[in-house]
């Protein structure tokens, strides 16, 4: 692969994080804390990435897999969502907002697959090149962060009271204008040829449906869906939680997260040779009902450091159940089924699992709101550490272990990603 190729990629996914990270990290802090919308009203605005993963699977498989360049849908895909988040910055009624939101989630999730693909085909090895690429999106998410809490100090106090938070919504248009201009610049990547793909069947994992027969892989399967309702949590409530205890450039510390994420992906290989499928699954489990009981006692003050292990234990949290669990979605799907199963997987989690996390969060937050404003942040994190180890409990219990081979992800399976 060509140095131009590979940066033109690496910007490519820069932006598609950045874009992502500019706006999703602090919705929630925005919505609550500047609008005064309430908690389920928020939870119902970050639903829609759920929404966005359900129904991403017919735009994939209906249109790109068929009928257009995937560089060309993209830009289309950005330069449409550019107005919706310009939109966003502009409403303050819930009513007006919720649809803008929704658009925008429906059309934004597919371009996770689209990016992916289009590294993909444009890598003559994937599984050399693509972790290099694919980096380049977690810095965006960061870089991100960056840019609100620290240069321009939009999550501060202050900035929360006068609003400013409305800018990251902006900021978030004028990158989405930037990739939607610069994917017409992409190298070509035209449909697969006729039969190549699944289609919408693969792309929606029913043809993997048969994979639940087999005991370890339903057991998984439940433990995915489950596992996401105390993810939720996090991707809602983090934010709002750093920013209402009083924690400066709350959004900027977040990215510790994502740079653990990378760090401990280095490590699965190392974890699943070492000790298997089933404690690196356990263990991935186990970090989010440790995070949130560290989030639970934490504080801005003395036990900050607590809390920045809490937002550390995200590298453990993701790697070590999501991409641990592809490897194992993998190895258990064979050649024939790969991509739908990945597929599968991705809907049950991003799509059901966070769908009633979102739900959830939302009513439990609503329920610890104090009178004087605020919430009882400490009564709300131990449901969802709850909920994480008893989760993790019944897998331990239900799942056998099996010794699985490490391989890189097949080139035509779609990525779940968060940032």
């Amino acid at each position: 692969m060509s140095t131009g190729i590979k940066v033109r990629l690496s910007i490519m996914m820069f932006l598609e994080f950045f874009i992502w990270g500019a706006w999703f990290v602090s919705m929630g802090t925005y919505l609550t804390g500047s609008l005064d919308f309430s908690d389920p009203e928020s939870a119902l605005a970050y639903s829609t990435q759920s929404w966005g993963a359900i129904i991403a699977p017919f735009i994939i498989g209906l249109i790109a897999d068929k009928y257009v360049n995937a560089e060309r849908l993209l830009g289309v895909i950005h330069l449409v969502g550019a107005a919706l988040m310009y939109m966003l910055a502009n409403v303050t009624d819930f009513a007006e907002f919720y649809p803008y939101v929704l658009g925008y989630m429906i059309l934004y999730m597919p371009t996770l697959a689209l990016v992916n693909a289009i590294s993909f085909r444009q890598t003559d090895d994937p599984a050399r090149h693509f972790g290099v690429i694919r980096a380049f999106g977690t810095l965006g998410w960061i870089v991100a962060g960056v840019l609100i809490s620290i240069v321009f100090d939009w999550d501060s106090a202050s900035g929360i009271a006068d609003g400013l938070l409305r800018n990251t919504f902006i900021m978030a248009a004028v990158a989405s204008v930037t990739l939607g201009i610069f994917s017409f610049t992409l190298p070509a990547t035209p449909p697969p040829k006729s039969g190549s793909g699944g289609g919408l069947r693969e792309a929606l994992g029913l043809d993997a449906l048969g994979l639940l027969r087999d005991r370890n892989f339903l057991v998984f399967f439940a433990a995915s869906i489950l596992i996401c309702i105390p993810l939720a949590f996090y991707y809602q409530h983090g934010n709002q939680f750093l920013t209402e205890i009083g924690v400066d450039n709350a959004t900027a510390w977040q990215g510790i997260g994502q740079g653990a994420e990378f760090f401990f992906m280095l490590l699965v290989p190392f974890f699943l040779m070492r000790f298997g499928m089933k404690k690196t699954l356990l263990l991935g489990m186990l970090a989010w009902a440790a995070r949130y009981v560290l989030f639970a006692y934490g504080n801005d003050d003395q036990l900050f450091f607590v809390l920045l292990v809490g937002i550390a234990l995200h590298g453990i949290c993701y790697d070590f159940f999501f991409v641990s669990g592809q490897l194992f979605t993998d190895s258990k799907a064979g050649p024939r089924y790969k991509s739908a199963a990945q597929g599968l997987i991705t809907l049950a989690t991003y799509g059901i699992g966070m769908l009633i996390g979102f739900w959830i969060a939302g009513q439990v937050t609503a329920a610890f709101a104090l009178e004087g404003g605020g919430h009882n942040w400490p009564s709300i994190w131990l449901y969802p550490a709850a909920f994480a180890a008893v989760v993790a409990v019944l897998f331990a219990l239900l799942f056998k272990n099996e010794v699985v081979s490490y391989k890189p992800a097949p080139t035509g399976a779609p990525a779940r990603d968060h940032g």
